[in-house]
């Protein structure tokens, strides 16, 4: 059974890709998405909404920001991972972000792809793609 991940991506050509390249290489299932912290937050706290990965990016123009998803789910079960992909990852975003949570940071423009094949590896670990 494929894992499910939910976006939290404001910019839709960057969302599009991410749906494909989770979809494709990552063998997940793309459960939603929200462009705004206030949507994002509802949607992973909806206990009718089944997910196991969230993947959110720092700056969202539609309000809010990552951080305030990050920090709204820190409680979450342990078997659901939230990952950051931003364009900010600096050394202190990074420390921020995993102070706050995050299972892993990556920079979209250098580490996209890293971030790819840790989706993967955690989809062959659940015994997907």
């Amino acid at each position: 059974m494929a894992l499910k991940a939910f976006l939290v991506e404001d910019q839709p050509s960057m969302r599009d890709s991410l749906v494909e390249a989770l979809s494709e290489i990552a063998g997940f299932e793309i459960a939603g998405w929200a462009a705004d912290e206030k949507s994002a937050v509802a949607w992973l706290r909806d206990p009718s909404h089944h997910w196991d990965i969230a993947v959110v990016d720092l700056v969202l123009y539609g309000g809010g920001s990552g951080y305030g998803v990050l920090q709204a789910l820190r409680a979450r079960g342990r078997t659901r991972q939230m990952i950051v992909l931003t364009g900010t990852a600096d050394p202190q975003v990074r420390q921020r972000c995993e102070e706050m949570g995050a299972d892993g940071v990556f920079d979209k423009a250098m580490e996209t792809e890293a971030m790819l094949d840790y989706c993967a590896k955690l989809s062959r670990a659940a015994g997907g793609h």
